[in-house]
């Protein structure tokens, strides 16, 4: 990943109503939300929802899909594995000891293996 890419990501989640949109979507997936009903959940005016999740599209971190008359909005579960390799590639200089506490510590919400295949398959 290029660092202006990274440095976009990372600047469209450094908003409070597009970082719990984004976190919601994790939540959700793969099924994924709706726009009126992720407007609803995080108490949102529609147009200033449709506004955030344009954002969050532009930089790849979502993605939406037109069914019948909404839009399903999906994480983009692959960009945020390239944007945290990016945030973590040479962490703590390559000393894997100082980096385990890091790594242990995402590790438990992704145990098994339907964890490890929604990743797989949602990569870009």
């Amino acid at each position: 990943m290029e660092t202006d890419k990274a440095i976009a990501m990372l600047a469209a989640l450094a908003q409070p109503t597009r970082l719990e949109t984004f976190r919601l979507l994790v939540k959700h997936e793969p099924e994924g939300v709706p726009a009126g009903e992720l407007a609803r959940m995080l108490h949102v005016p529609q147009n200033t929802m449709s506004a955030h999740l344009a954002s969050l599209s532009r930089v790849g971190l979502i993605e939406g899909e037109r069914q019948s008359r909404s839009i399903l909005y999906r994480a983009r579960l692959g960009a945020f594995r390239d944007l945290t390799l990016f945030l973590l590639k040479d962490c703590c200089g390559g000393n894997a000891e100082l980096c385990a506490p890091l790594i242990a510590e995402l590790t438990p919400c992704c145990t098994g293996a339907a964890g490890a295949e929604t990743l797989d398959d949602r990569a870009l």
